[in-house]
């Protein structure tokens, strides 16, 4: 669930915390959590090391190691990754472990065991599927079309797809449809180049804001989707327009929040502001 602006938020937060820091040792509770090398390796691999960079690809994190090498991580659906003291209890949820040489310890926490680390020497072992950044400047409305350019599947889909564009999912993929006033079935290759366009920006605005307001958390304490590395929430779930408000006003129109399911994922939308021509 963590997308683009809660991914950027680890970064920035944590870059200021962990840079310059040694990493002295490392445990892991869950084997399956460690991509590359084998969890058995992971901790020989990065001890010794210090975190010297750090960058986001998509959803993806990538702290730079004072080797070269760089540890990925990816969230997926409930993973955190939180800079704790180290005589702060470790949560049942917590399946890898990080002890930096000032004695804090970088918990990484995931309840549903989602997430993955991989330690490599080139990114792009990883990433090379990726489609382009949405805030970066090579993303626009043209190269948005031509991937978009003959494809029969709805539009909501389509963003979901990270080869197509890099860093969306759900809760952006629908602000952004809601802001440009297209309906989520839309074929995506059906998109006039004026729809495109307003696509495009719209996703650029919902993720500029969503950064701004530190992501959108959301779920109980007990199964959050996402909290900052302090175990703060994010702001910008108080500003949704449609994700998750199902039955209840539109922002815009007043008309009920309709809710249907598109690529197997909830998807919210105004189906007056939003009307399936």
């Amino acid at each position: 669930m963590p997308e683009l602006p809660e991914v950027e938020t680890y970064v920035r937060e944590l870059a200021p915390q962990l840079t310059g820091r040694t990493i002295q040792a490392a445990r892991v509770h869950w084997a399956r959590i460690i991509a590359a090398p084998s969890a058995e390796q992971f901790a020989d691999r990065i001890a010794g090391l210090r975190f010297t960079r750090f960058g986001r690809r998509g959803k993806y994190m990538l702290l730079g190691l004072s080797d070269g090498s760089t540890l990925i991580v990816h969230l997926r659906m409930t993973g955190k990754l939180l800079v704790k003291n180290a005589d702060e209890p470790v949560d049942p949820h917590t399946h890898v472990l990080i002890t930096l040489d000032d004695g804090r310890v970088l918990h990484y926490n995931d309840p549903r065991k989602f997430g993955r680390m991989w330690v490599v020497g080139d990114p792009q072992e990883v990433l090379y599927k990726l489609g382009p950044e949405p805030l970066g400047e090579g993303f626009t409305p043209e190269v948005f079309g031509k991937r978009l350019a003959g494809r029969s599947a709805a539009i909501k889909g389509l963003l979901l797809d990270q080869s197509i564009v890099a860093g969306v999912g759900n809760i952006y993929a629908d602000e952004a449809l809601f802001r440009a006033a297209i309906h989520p079935q839309r074929a995506g290759g059906d998109l006039t180049s004026d729809e495109i366009g307003r696509l495009r920006d719209a996703i650029q605005e919902v993720l500029a804001a969503g950064i701004e307001r530190r992501g959108s958390t959301l779920g109980g304490s007990s199964l959050q989707n996402y909290v900052r590395p302090d175990g703060t929430q994010g702001n910008y779930q108080e500003e949704h327009a449609v994700f998750r408000r199902t039955g209840q006003p539109c922002p815009t129109c007043a008309t009920p929040i309709e809710r249907i399911v598109i690529a197997q994922r909830s998807t919210h939308f105004c189906p007056a502001c939003q009307p399936l021509e």
